[in-house]
């Protein structure tokens, strides 16, 4: 299952590597992105292999795109998740006169001034 999210990059943690089982060496790079919905949510990615040079020409504060795939593993009898990053790309600069698209699930309010006639109460 590929996802996309966007938002602002906001940190990078350090990279880590190591040697798996099977004798290969593996690296890996975390980095954290803000979203920009009215509740902005920071969100942890990871970046692996060939796939960390793509951060490389990222600064921190750029709004960026990551496509990934959920992932999760069980290991003592816990499960771990990771939001591994395929694809990262850099967002041209943002028009703030644009018209801007929400998720399905986003509650999005009417412009001010503008009324409805719902009777809920929220």
């Amino acid at each position: 299952m590929a996802l996309e999210i966007s938002g602002k990059l906001s940190q990078f943690l350090p990279e880590v590597s190591g040697t798996g089982k099977n004798g290969t060496t593996w690296t890996k790079r975390d980095f954290v992105i803000e979203t920009t919905d009215n509740f902005p949510k920071k969100i942890c990615l990871s970046s692996w292999g060939d796939k960390i040079a793509e951060l490389a020409g990222v600064d921190i504060g750029e709004m960026i795109k990551v496509s990934f795939d959920v992932q999760s593993r069980e290991y003592n009898g816990k499960w771990y998740t990771d939001l591994r990053a395929w694809k990262i790309e850099k967002m041209g600069a943002s028009n703030p006169g644009a018209p801007q698209t929400t998720d399905p699930g986003t509650f999005e309010a009417s412009p001010a001034g503008e009324t409805t006639n719902d009777d809920l109460p929220f």
